[in-house]
């Protein structure tokens, strides 16, 4: 999964918005309608989700775009419907149909191949993925006839649940992942385990790291707040995305510093900080940067021109 970018002229608007992604758009086009309701000069987004795909979708304006990369690399959570019997050509219910099994398991052999898929598993993407082969993306490839045989890689299952089976040919389940992780693949090795197919029918995301349902607005919804100039209620802030990240308190005059490309020095034993690593660095309750430590020394890494 990757981030979309938009550079345009308009307004220094500063934050993250959370949008639940209707069905039908992409993300790139829900980036877009975002874009011009906020008339934000630069927006992001943080983690693709298929037309086919409703639910969160973490976008960043103005100088949150800095900390899409942490957005990115957290982990998700999904609600999807597997269709068994059928495997199709894409994983999901978008492709033709290229195989079928008339075998339907029941609840008790559904559960026990969960355990196969949780924790590092390996995981063969989808032929019909954004994943560059010798170039060329893997679903373009598809598209013409010479579908790519992409090789397993591992991916981060941290629990996936049977939710419900609402009658035999099909299930519904909730996944929580790290990176990477196909959910579509998922179904497809689900149906595999079970010996018959699988594919889904319906995915939703309901969790991209601590941005939930919550959280999340309708674009409707946003339009409106947005002619209201509500701005309040909708954005959140820069560095909302970096609430995993230690904060470390500094000065005006070390703020300056570290704005100036300088390292500043702080205690060997400052509280609630680790010895190395990064730190978002406030100053006067506003967001600085992100900066490195090691042992005494604070280096900038990514400052934040609020």
């Amino acid at each position: 999964m990757s981030a979309g970018t938009m550079k345009r002229k308009g307004n220094p608007v500063h934050g993250w918005v959370i949008v639940d992604k209707p069905l039908g758009l992409t993300s790139t086009q829900c980036l877009g309608k975002v874009r011009r309701l906020t008339q934000a000069a630069k927006a992001g987004h943080g983690g693709t989700l298929d037309p086919l795909a409703s639910g969160i979708l973490p976008i960043a304006l103005g100088e949150a775009t800095k900390t899409v990369a942490y957005v990115m690399d957290s982990g998700k959570t999904y609600r999807f419907t597997v269709r068994w019997g059928e495997a199709t050509a894409t994983d999901d219910a978008e492709g033709a149909v290229i195989a079928r099994s008339e075998r339907r398991p029941d609840e008790a052999a559904i559960q026990a191949v969960l355990p196969r898929f949780t924790g590092q598993i390996l995981q063969r993407p989808p032929a019909y993925s954004a994943l560059k082969v010798d170039g060329a993306r893997a679903y373009d490839l598809a598209r013409a006839g010479k579908a790519p045989d992409l090789a397993p890689r591992p991916v981060r299952i941290d629990a996936l649940r049977l939710i419900a089976r609402p009658d035999a040919d099909h299930a519904v389940f909730e996944v929580d992942c790290g990176k990477g992780a196909y959910v579509r693949a998922l179904a497809r090795d689900l149906g595999e385990a079970l010996g018959t197919y699988g594919h889904v029918t319906t995915l939703r995301r309901s969790r991209v790291g601590r941005f939930g349902e919550d959280r999340a607005f309708s674009l409707d919804s946003l339009a409106e707040l947005c002619q209201k100039d509500a701005a309040h209620a909708y954005l959140l802030p820069v560095e909302t995305a970096l609430d995993d990240i230690p904060a470390l308190v500094v000065t005006g005059p070390q703020a300056e510093r570290l704005r100036h490309g300088q390292p500043i020095r702080i205690a060997l034993a400052a509280p609630g900080l680790p010895p190395e690593g990064e730190l978002l660095v406030k100053a006067d309750g506003k967001a600085v940067g992100i900066a490195e430590r090691l042992a005494d020394e604070v280096r900038p890494l990514r400052l934040f021109n609020l």
